[in-house]
């Protein structure tokens, strides 16, 4: 699960297996393969970045490889 946060303030875990759709506007909404929506503070990229290290670290990667 990846840490996000609403707009509000409040945050909240996501499963990145489930984002189908990364769209950026003045915030970025986020649309998981189900249909269920969610606006978030964070970037397409920071979310991008935040699900490659979580499957870095479910898959048992010991180092980042640039």
């Amino acid at each position: 699960m990846i840490k996000l946060t609403r707009i509000d303030g409040t945050e909240f875990y996501m499963n990145p297996d489930l984002i189908e759709v990364l769209e950026a506007s003045h915030d970025t909404h986020v649309t998981l393969t189900n249909g269920h929506k969610y606006v978030c503070a964070e970037s397409p990229e920071v979310i991008d970045e935040r699900s490659a290290e979580f499957r870095r670290m479910s898959m048992g990667a010991v180092r980042r490889v640039s």
